[in-house]
């Protein structure tokens, strides 16, 4: 099985709950038994649904198909995923309850607000990192000292933390119980898009669902979206997060995906050019609906080239790497100059000798110490 591949069947795998025809191409494949397993493993962890694939695996009947040795290890990590979650969702709601007490709504995106919904079939399905919210410009500050005051505080130490337009630095609460750190968002898009999808268009639809507050399914699936394509730069990319697409596809039952992403002017192209390579990675589904035009025949057909070409794929991705740090230190560099955050930040690091010596390392100019 070729990278791409192994892609594609994960990809269909997570519709085979839904989608009777992709069932029925899934279990014509598995019964040839000429599936790469361990190909299977690296790609499914990598992009962060080896809990999806099992759980779908095993409500189709399928996980007879599977070596024994592969299954127990697919239950273990799955039941570890539902033991973190489990006490995500706890530690999600008593912040909900520590906030709203104070006169402040959180609403919960992402992961954990799929979570708290009740989005997913089993809660063991989705990996989640950080338990992440937003809360209103008036609200953000009053939000980060009561959480400080309960016992939360910064996940790095350092001096100065590079400012974060979106969110403030990761916060995590060393009690024994609380599993997650969390990002206190103020924004939800980078910077350049920010006029296009903020607080103030999310909060006129937000819904209420187990006494806590989350985004519409629309702007759920269009944060989705734009999480990859937009705040991770999968549209420089061409490339797909399989757990983004299967938090497309099943939003996708609850909302038009067309109509979602009609909303937008500026940003409106790139969240087409990921409905329409979500369907393709997860098996044409009805449900995924787009626009076609010719901007999106064209991404499509660059997506598949660099599948097809794996030399290709990792210097594309090399090339777009290099010139977004590129990018992103130059506008660092250029905001500095009238903005005292950033300026007191870059101050910061290039008078941090532990900072010199890792650029040093970095350039070439000085060998790296190791210590055995």
């Amino acid at each position: 099985m070729t990278y791409k591949d192994t892609l594609f069947f994960i990809g269909k795998c997570l519709t085979i709950t839904h989608e009777e025809a992709n069932k029925a191409d899934i279990e014509k494949l598995l019964q040839t038994n000429t599936v790469n397993w361990d190909a299977v493993v690296q790609v499914s962890t990598a992009h962060y649904v080896f809990p999806a694939l099992y759980l779908n695996l095993q409500r189709a009947g399928f996980l007879h198909y599977l070596p024994e040795d592969l299954v127990s290890y697919m239950a273990h990590i799955t039941e570890v995923n539902r033991e973190r979650n489990t006490q995500i969702i706890a530690q999600a709601k008593e912040i909900n309850t520590l906030l709203r007490n104070n006169d402040i709504t959180p609403i919960f995106l992402k992961g954990t607000g799929n979570l708290v919904e009740g989005l997913y079939p089993d809660i063991a399905e989705r990996m989640v990192g950080d338990i992440d919210f937003i809360v209103s410009k008036e609200e953000y500050y009053k939000t980060v000292e009561l959480l400080k005051k309960d016992g939360y505080d910064t996940v790095l130490k350092e001096k100065y933390h590079h400012p974060h337009f979106r969110h403030y630095p990761r916060l995590y609460k060393k009690d024994g119980i609380s599993i997650a750190a969390i990002e206190i968002h103020k924004e939800l898009i980078i910077e350049k898009y920010a006029s296009d999808f903020n607080y103030d268009l999310i909060i006129k639809d937000v819904q209420c669902i187990n006494d806590v507050y989350v985004l519409s399914y629309a702007n759920q699936l269009n944060l989705t979206i734009i999480a990859n394509q937009i705040n991770d730069h999968g549209s420089c990319y061409k490339s797909i997060s399989l757990r983004n697409g299967y938090d497309v596809f099943l939003l996708s039952k609850r909302t038009n995906t067309k109509k979602a992403i009609a909303i937008f002017d500026k940003i409106q192209k790139s969240l087409n050019n990921f409905l329409v390579i979500c369907n393709e990675a997860l098996g044409i589904i009805g449900s995924i609906v787009y626009y076609n035009t010719e901007e999106s025949m064209t991404y499509i057909n660059m997506f598949y080239e660099y599948l097809d070409n794996d030399s290709l794929r990792k210097r594309h991705i090399k090339n777009i790497s290099r010139k977004l740090f590129l990018e992103k230190r130059i506008m660092v560099i250029v905001k500095s100059f009238y903005n005292k955050e950033y300026r007191q930040w870059l101050l910061f690091k290039v008078t941090d000798k532990n900072w010199q010596q890792q650029k040093l390392v970095q350039l070439g100019f000085k060998k790296e110490n190791k210590y055995f």
